[in-house]
């Protein structure tokens, strides 16, 4: 099978896996961070084919949603992956990029790295950056029955992987401990670049909150 034929495959398995997902984990967020895999990987000595698969399947079943287990995306990426038969290899790599991509607390350390990661893992912390990130964090929170803010609740930043897991604190305390954190964590120099203007954007809309939260706008 072509590439391209299992590139369009992964797109239709992904689009009806995600149908009923949560709107920040969707299928157009896959299809965002798609987009801006393929740009990045532009200006990487990466694999496209292996960014491509890694980008589309790194949230066919986030753990978030799954009770926490981080088994369930790899296995079903390499149960699909291996239905139409593409190369062990790739496989592989792809379970790697799944069960790697996502950021697990402050405090943790990843322990697997490769220019395939470095490029999806971008392009997912991108899309949680900037106008995007900042709807996803308050629809996510929505869904969770978080509060928006609560001041008497202090965000906490140097989380363990199994604190960050459990946490429930207010939406806006999720930029400070991790979206705000993400600029200074890009792996490749476009995705610096990139999420400089998206962090540049979120720290505006935070002085705006807290602005309109007390009441102290100018006009």
């Amino acid at each position: 099978m072509d590439r391209d034929t299992v590139i369009q495959k992964t797109v239709d398995f992904v689009k009806d896996e995600l149908l009923n997902a949560e709107g920040g984990h969707d299928w157009w967020h896959v299809y965002r961070v798609w987009k801006l895999a393929r740009q990045i990987a532009r200006t990487e000595e990466a694999d496209l084919f292996v960014v491509e698969l890694g980008a589309l399947l790194h949230d066919i079943a986030d753990s978030k949603f799954h009770n926490g287990d981080e088994t369930i995306g790899p296995r079903k990426a390499r149960e699909f992956l291996g239905s139409i038969g593409v190369e062990e290899n790739v496989i592989a790599h792809v379970e790697q990029i799944i069960a790697h991509i996502s950021f697990k607390g402050a405090a943790y350390r990843q322990a697997f790295r490769s220019a395939e990661l470095d490029v999806v893992q971008d392009a997912d912390r991108l899309d949680a950056l900037g106008a995007i990130g900042v709807a996803r964090a308050f629809n996510y929170g929505g869904h969770k029955g978080r509060a928006i803010y609560d001041p008497g609740i202090p965000p906490v930043q140097e989380m363990t992987k199994d604190a960050y897991k459990i946490n429930t604190s207010p939406t806006i305390n999720h930029f400070y401990e991790k979206l705000l954190l993400l600029k200074d964590r890009m792996n490749t120099q476009t995705g610096k670049k990139l999420a400089g203007e998206r962090h540049r954007y979120m720290e505006q809309f935070l002085s705006r909150f807290y602005a309109e939260w007390e009441g102290t706008e100018t006009f």
